[in-house]
């Protein structure tokens, strides 16, 4: 998930003989650690490619709900496949949490959606191999969910955010907008590894080197000289940790 490509996989690069192989498909849109959201055009090749290879297709959308631009929500893979009349979700699934949309991230709150026949197999393991939520956590959920205004006001709180860390930020790296999340993934002068750990010792910031979310495989990790910042804490903390940052940044 290269830059050249806006951080989506690369899907024509793969092989007809991988997606014969291929049982299951796992993505992340908007995506972690880059944030970038996957195409409605890109989402319905591979419904085509699960129907021609067999092949299930789950999708993490937890980040969904959290973007800069309220007439451009992210695109999910149920919504493609009302698009394209394709009624019963086939091959198609989704994940859904409150961890995120409401910064509920301890209640463990979340929904699974999609073809009702792959439902039928989850619901039995996870009535035998899962747990229910405390009652109070039942309730809580009910009322997160049905709620839509404090959603709203999430997302204008990581809009803020986002707007003064990029404009802190962007005179000293190479840094951009993500398209959705609370994720920016922005290029580092040196080792990201390095990165990372010279500004915890130096500035008491922590930031996640991008290379440990990826491997390397034909001697290129996507992740290289890159680190994941995540936008979570406070208006004022993130203002602060930009600051430290570019300080950082300027003292190399």
């Amino acid at each position: 998930t290269l830059e050249s490509s806006q951080f989506i996989p690369d899907y024509d690069s793969v092989a007809d003989s991988t997606w014969d192989r291929c049982q299951i498909l796992f993505m992340c849109s908007p995506g972690n650690p880059t944030g970038a959201v996957t195409p409605a055009e890109t989402l319905k090749k591979l419904i085509k490619l699960a129907d021609k290879h067999d092949f299930i297709i789950a999708s993490d959308e937890c980040y969904s709900e959290i973007y800069c631009d309220e007439d451009q929500a992210p695109t999910g893979l149920l919504e493609v496949c009302a698009e394209i009349g394709r009624d019963d979700y086939k091959r198609c699934i989704v994940f859904h949490s409150l961890s995120k949309r409401s910064n509920l991230p301890g209640l463990r709150s979340g929904f699974v959606a999609g073809d009702a026949d792959l439902l039928k197999g989850f619901l039995k393991y996870r009535t035998y191999h899962g747990c229910a939520m405390p009652i109070q956590h039942q309730l809580a959920s009910i009322e997160a969910w049905n709620d839509e205004a404090h959603v709203q006001e999430n997302r204008k709180a990581y809009k803020r955010k986002f707007e003064a860390v990029l404009e802190i930020l962007s005179p000293v790296l190479n840094i951009k907008q993500s398209d959705a999340s609370f994720y920016l993934w922005p290029e580092t002068p040196i080792s990201d590894e390095e990165f990372a750990q010279k500004l915890y010792q130096q500035k008491h910031v922590t930031v996640l080197p991008g290379s440990y979310l990826s491997r390397t495989v034909n001697d290129l990790n996507p992740g290289k000289n890159r680190i994941r910042m995540a936008l979570v804490a406070s208006e004022e903390e993130c203002i602060e940790a930009a600051t430290r940052i570019r300080e950082f940044v300027e003292s190399l």
